[in-house]
């Protein structure tokens, strides 16, 4: 079963659906319950919106304990905000992460010379910085759909799956142990999007 947490601050049908779609015979469940995100056995955590925003949400529905613990012990997938809150800091709100990945969340800048948009909005490439399973059958260099203003500057350059340039080059993937984590939106991907979801639900960690 996988489930997908609901800590109000999510693009939740939209992944629920992806998720239905890749893997009609597997159960996929929106939940904000704990006790049905600690049965599961895969967890995806997605999320949109400012960041102390979503730290207060999970808080106030008691999902910190779980999440911490899903992304200890089961295959877990962050989306979005969902890659950012698990680092130690955001620059957005000047708000503590969850602290399970080194680094701090970073504003994009925009230089003086530059045609550069805030936030980022729309397709990219994603360079793949690895052969992790989750990009199986994902060409590298293929095109994602992001939404964000905010980027990961991460203090441990193993973790990086994936880079994007934006005006400056960002990661836009990680993976550690039991975790992958993207700050685009797979569910709104197309099919790169969707083959990622796919790996996930069959990922052996």
């Amino acid at each position: 079963m996988i489930a997908i947490i609901d800590y109000g601050m999510g693009n939740l049908k939209s992944v629920h659906n992806a998720f239905k779609y890749v893997a009609p015979n597997t159960e996929s469940i929106v939940t904000s319950n704990p006790d049905i995100i600690h049965k599961a056995d895969r967890v995806v955590f997605p999320g949109q919106g400012a960041m102390p925003d979503c730290i207060r949400e999970m808080d106030e529905k008691g999902l910190r304990e779980v999440v911490l613990l899903s992304a200890k012990t089961k295959p877990f997938l962050g989306i979005c905000i969902g890659l950012q809150m698990l680092f130690d800091f955001s620059e957005e709100g000047n708000v503590e992460g969850l602290g399970l990945l080194k680094g701090k969340v970073k504003r994009f800048v925009k230089k003086a010379d530059s045609n550069m948009k805030i936030p980022h909005m729309g397709w990219n490439n994603v360079e793949q910085n690895s052969s992790h399973p989750l990009w199986s059958n994902v060409k590298n260099n293929d095109r994602f759909y992001f939404v964000h203003s905010y980027f990961v500057n991460e203090s441990d350059q193993s973790i990086v799956q994936g880079l994007t340039n934006y005006d400056v080059s960002f990661t836009s993937a990680v993976a550690r142990d039991n975790i992958f984590a993207v700050q685009f939106h797979p569910e709104k991907s197309g099919d790169a999007g969707l083959k990622i979801l796919s790996n996930f639900v069959s990922w052996k960690c």
